[in-house]
């Protein structure tokens, strides 16, 4: 394989790769915890676009239980976004024999 066959691949790739990012950045998934007493919603770029709170959950005598669920949706929320944003990324490493671990982009 030549040089110049090689750097228009690797171009294509990042092109792909930026194509990718930007549409994971507007797809977004949602986690509850506590059965639905607390949800989180990611996107795909792993930001947090929203918290919701059912007003029952709260309890002022017990506001490490708030945290906990907070905390485990959130956690939730932002693996299953990770996971989004790799099968999208699949589509682009397919054919590249990337070892596993191997994220793109680096």
């Amino acid at each position: 394989m030549n040089l110049m066959k090689m750097m228009k691949q690797a171009a294509d790739m990042q092109k792909k790769i930026g194509e990718v990012q930007g549409r994971l950045a507007g797809q977004t998934v949602e986690v509850s915890s506590g059965g639905g007493a607390v949800t989180v919603a990611a996107r795909g770029d792993m930001s947090v676009a929203s918290v919701r709170i059912d007003p029952k959950a709260v309890d002022p005598a017990d506001i490490g239980m708030l945290e906990d669920l907070v905390l485990a949706a959130v956690d939730g929320a932002l693996k299953a976004a990770r996971d989004m944003a790799a099968r999208e990324m699949e589509s682009v490493t397919r054919g590249l024999n990337l070892p596993p671990g191997m994220n793109l982009p680096f």
